[in-house]
């Protein structure tokens, strides 16, 4: 299968959890690649949100801590960079500030922008997934770069019962080439 395939095919299995929701930019509306792999979902699991980062990641914080699972949406990496403080500074230490009483699960689906065929220049096409291997010890980045990683992966974060967050990579370009 494709790696367009596979991230749809991992979109179904999440949906199908009772208790995971999809939240970001261009999950109910188009307007990003990861739109695309989306579109198939019921719109009842899908929530838009606006150009507010900040607000997305403190807002799927306090559902994960009321026990859903919030599969969190970035197009892309540099958008993200908004959030990093309720992911690294919250989300990341919950266990730790709860004493092990608390461990919601939030799985962050982010995006490597495309290069081909226009190159989106810097601003549009980061890829922090060191960076945020260094700055958290609860959250795993696992970067998808071949089709058959994906699905395990994305089962692997809706899945986990080790007191960790995931971060999923994807990488736009992928989604048309492999």
């Amino acid at each position: 299968m494709s790696y367009f395939e596979e991230l749809q095919k991992a979109m179904t299995l999440l949906s199908n959890h009772p208790k995971t929701v999809f939240l970001g930019q261009a999950v109910l509306y188009e307007g990003t690649g990861l739109y695309d792999s989306l579109k198939h979902i019921p719109e009842e699991k899908r929530i838009e949100l606006p150009v507010a980062e900040y607000f997305q990641s403190g807002l799927v914080n306090g559902m994960a801590i009321a026990g859903m699972i919030p599969v969190s949406v970035f197009p892309r990496w540099n958008f993200l960079l908004m959030g990093v403080d309720q992911i690294v500074n919250h989300l990341d230490k919950f266990v730790e500030m709860s004493d092990g009483k608390l461990y919601p699960k939030v799985i962050i689906r982010i995006a490597v922008g495309s290069e081909r065929p226009v190159d989106p220049q810097s601003q549009h096409k980061g890829n922090f997934s060191e960076a945020f291997r260094l700055m958290t010890k609860n959250i795993e980045v696992i970067e998808l770069f071949e089709p058959e990683q994906i699905l395990p992966a994305y089962e692997k974060a809706l899945l986990r019962e080790d007191k960790v967050n995931t971060i999923l990579v994807e990488f736009a370009d992928f989604s048309k080439e492999k």
